[in-house]
């Protein structure tokens, strides 16, 4: 396989396009199989068109079907495929020999992690588009396409995937195995309502006078609870015979699209967490050092400097990666 990658010219670059383009054949299957499983929904609203079981589909009536879409499919949708898109692109990171690989590269930590970020989104968003785009040129085709209520769509969309792919990243920074990484994830989007609705129950079984139920307090800890509870559709009465149709709950959306900005954001820029655990100050410092060494060294030097850092890393049972 060739992993050559091109560089910039400038002395640090935060997106390589090789190596994107790479991940995205790579792993093309899964988004592809995604998209063409997404695209019989619309294929399906085309036919029941043809067919004349559609009827007169309103413009009202295309806005209801894609905000219930987006307030009721995407949130699940998204959560679930997140984990499977982070599998992927952090696969490397849990087999020492790919580590080594994707290190050997002329890029910077930063650079990688920006563009492996990249790529996951890319695969998330890969299979909305091509869903989004057959269901709008019906839309457009047929004469009931709503622009606003599209674009509001593509929004919610785009903010829900960054929330997910964005916690899913920062599960697969914290295990140390590929299995682990969706267990911790369900965790992270399950375990605060449970443990909530296990002690309400626990609490009206043992103690006396205590009746009540789970109220969804520290619900706003697991994202898809919190979306679930505070996105939906509004209907607004106008003057025609039809009501108007609303999605709400961006600010929430917003919210948590903030806090998966800012995990992504502390994972590019903080240490390495494994070496920092592993060796402390000094291993950090050991790692960070003899990895300048190598890359300012000439080309052929790399194999013989990654070979004395492997040994070095070895010797003090130290593992980057975190």
């Amino acid at each position: 396989m060739n992993w050559e990658v091109s560089t910039m010219q400038s002395k640090r670059s935060f997106f390589n396009r090789t190596l994107f383009r790479k991940n995205l054949t790579r792993f093309w299957p899964l988004w592809s199989i995604v998209s063409a499983v997404g695209s019989l929904m619309p294929l399906y609203v085309l036919l029941e068109l043809l067919n004349g079981g559609g009827g007169n589909v309103t413009q009202v009536q295309f806005t209801e079907l894609l905000y219930t879409v987006a307030a009721m499919a995407v949130p699940a949708v998204s959560c679930a495929y997140a984990i499977l898109c982070a599998m992927l692109v952090w696969s490397y990171l849990y087999n020492p020999r790919s580590v080594g690989l994707m290190h050997t590269l002329p890029v910077d930590r930063t650079c990688l992690f920006v563009t492996s970020v990249l790529s996951g989104l890319a695969m998330m968003l890969i299979p909305y588009a091509v869903v989004g785009a057959l269901t709008c040129l019906i839309a457009l085709v047929f004469g009931f396409f709503d622009f606003t209520a599209a674009c509001f769509t593509v929004l919610a969309v785009v903010l829900m995937t960054v929330t997910f792919f964005g916690l899913a990243t920062f599960c697969a920074m914290l295990t140390g195995n590929v299995f682990a990484l969706p267990v911790l994830y369900l965790l992270v989007n399950f375990l605060a309502p449970l443990l909530e609705a296990l002690v309400v129950t626990l609490s009206s079984q043992f103690l006396l006078g205590f009746s009540g139920s789970s109220q969804g307090i520290f619900d706003f800890l697991a994202p898809i609870f919190g979306i679930y509870e505070n996105i939906s559709l509004e209907y607004v009465p106008t003057r025609g015979p039809a009501e108007a149709c609303y999605l709400v709950g961006f600010g929430t959306l917003f919210l948590y699209f903030l806090a998966g900005l800012a995990l992504l954001t502390l994972l590019a820029e903080v240490e390495d967490t494994n070496l920092l655990h592993r060796g402390g100050p000094e291993g950090l410092a050991l790692v960070q050092g003899r990895a300048r060494t190598i890359l300012a060294a000439s080309p052929p030097a790399y194999g013989e400097g990654l070979l004395e850092l492997d040994r070095a890393c070895i010797a003090r049972h130290l593992s980057p990666g975190g």
